[in-house]
């Protein structure tokens, strides 16, 4: 109830009531374009001021990671320059590749995984460095939001580390440097050794 009589739920009722009235009563479907009001809805986005602290926190963590996706990205451009240079030449003008942008084109597609059919290897050769291209597009989709999600748990603190101590017991590992029992069986682990 409370919705129903603020701002947007008035909103909603003016922008929803056209399209049901002219229904029951054709004559006044002029009143449809009264729909428009739905693009107020739009200023709902606004609510989301609540998560400033939350905003805050990503943007810090983009900008410690900047210069590691910034070095991620000249790697992926520099592979896109030099695979759409390779399938240039290994398909030709013949097979759609018609100059280096277009094979370009192609392999930021390819790598994006967007690959959008409009130009497609034809020759074994070229299928194969257009599958190479794929998994290694998978691949890289992971890199950036790991970089990220790093940045982000450094920022706040969460230890990261993890270890190769093996409980003699059940044989699990990576236990925590300060751990002193098994996280599975509870057994007493040794004594942890700085690397």
């Amino acid at each position: 109830m409370r919705y129903a009589l603020s701002f947007y739920g008035v909103i909603d009722l003016l922008s929803l009531l056209p399209t049901y009235v002219a229904l029951l009563v054709p004559e006044v479907s002029a009143l449809i374009d009264v729909r428009v009001l739905r693009l107020l809805r739009v200023f709902r986005v606004f609510k989301l001021t609540a998560y400033v602290a939350e905003y805050q926190s990503l943007a810090r963590a983009l900008a410690a990671s900047r210069r590691k996706i910034s070095v991620f990205l000249s790697a992926v451009l520099m592979i896109v320059l030099v695979m759409g240079t390779l399938m240039y030449v290994v398909e030709g003008p013949t097979n759609g590749f018609t100059s280096i942008p277009t094979g370009v084109y192609w392999a930021v597609t390819t790598m994006t995984t967007v690959g959008f059919g409009d130009i497609t290897p034809k020759t074994d050769l070229g299928r194969f460095i257009a599958s190479c291209m794929m998994l290694l597009g998978w691949g890289t989709l992971a890199v950036p939001t790991g970089i990220v999600t790093s940045e982000m748990a450094a920022l706040r603190g969460v230890v990261t580390t993890a270890t190769t101590r093996t409980c003699h017991e059940c044989l699990t590992e990576g236990h925590a440097p300060d751990a002193r029992y098994c996280m599975h069986c509870g057994a007493h682990l040794p004594e942890y050794v700085h690397e």
